[in-house]
């Protein structure tokens, strides 16, 4: 018995000399590919920081010159290789080159329109449960800037198909989701209000329209039992008359709501709230299908 202990003891002894002789490979190459991912390549976006916090978001390439506000232009060829979180020298000051977030690239999105603001985004996705792997409705492309939100959320295995009134492809929603590297995610469908939706089993669907009321019964085939509906409109009356149109169709627990952001200076003795908020974007009305 102590012989068979003694074996089995260096049976496992011996096997976990060669799972960590395994690991260590695997961890080399995940802890290159790591040091890889920081540092600045050819083609990635770059969010050029100013301490005045004045920004740029730059697409890095050979050869490109960057105009900036406070002396010469700067060259990307500087910037290639070296990592995130460099501070370069400028004519007039210095800057620092980050990775930006998606936050970023939504602010900074190419716009025709008014856009959805990250904090009313960020909330809908939670509250709406915009998973990986969900399949989503989106009403309303606009620039794309909540698309890109969503399609970062429902990520490789989910997917959002975005819906607008335009008989031309949104460009600049095109080029937002591009430069985000997100394009594969989303599909673009042109379509008009009251319309039926050519696919249904959507987990999620958003409306970004004037009058949401009116695509109540077709969102409502189209959403899976318990899916969920988020409305976005900007004005009292189109929330109240969304919300009635939601009762009369059966669907449950509607809810509207608003989000104020209010920024902070926070400095050594004199810490205090900014002069301008985010007051009023969007309202939003929550609600979810019966089965």
């Amino acid at each position: 018995m102590t012989e068979n202990l003694s074996g089995s003891s260096e049976l496992q002894t011996g096997t976990a000399a060669e799972t960590a002789q395994t690991a260590e490979p695997v961890q080399a190459a995940h802890a290159a590919s790591t040091r890889e991912h920081r540092l600045i390549k050819e083609g990635d976006l770059v969010l050029v920081w100013f301490d005045e916090d004045v920004t740029y978001l730059i697409d890095a390439r050979p050869g490109k010159r960057v105009g900036i506000h406070c002396g010469k232009p700067l060259p990307c060829d500087d910037w290639l290789g070296k990592p995130f979180g460099t501070r370069i020298q400028c004519e007039h000051g210095f800057c620092f080159l980050l990775k930006p977030s998606l936050d970023d690239l939504m602010m900074k999105a190419t716009r025709e329109s008014g856009i959805i603001y990250p904090k009313d985004a960020a909330y809908l996705i939670l509250r709406s449960g915009v998973i990986p792997g969900a399949k989503v409705l989106e009403v309303g492309t606009g620039s794309g800037s909540l698309t890109m939100a969503l399609a970062q959320a429902v990520g490789p295995a989910g997917h959002v198909h975005t819906f607008d009134r335009r008989t031309d492809l949104p460009q600049n929603a095109v080029k937002n989701l591009t430069r985000a590297g997100l394009m594969e995610r989303v599909t673009f469908h042109q379509r008009v209000a009251s319309e039926p939706f050519p696919e249904k089993g959507f987990d999620v669907a958003i409306f970004d329209t004037p009058q949401p009321w009116e695509d109540v019964e077709v969102v409502k085939e189209a959403l899976v039992g318990s899916g969920r509906l988020v409305s976005l409109t900007p004005t009292f009356n189109q929330i109240e008359k969304t919300a009635e149109a939601l009762r009369a169709a059966g669907f449950l627990c509607v809810d509207a709501m608003e989000l104020l952001e209010r920024h902070i200076l926070a400095r050594a003795g004199k810490t205090r709230p900014v002069q301008r908020m985010i007051g009023h974007t969007e309202f939003m009305l929550f609600a979810i299908a019966p089965a």
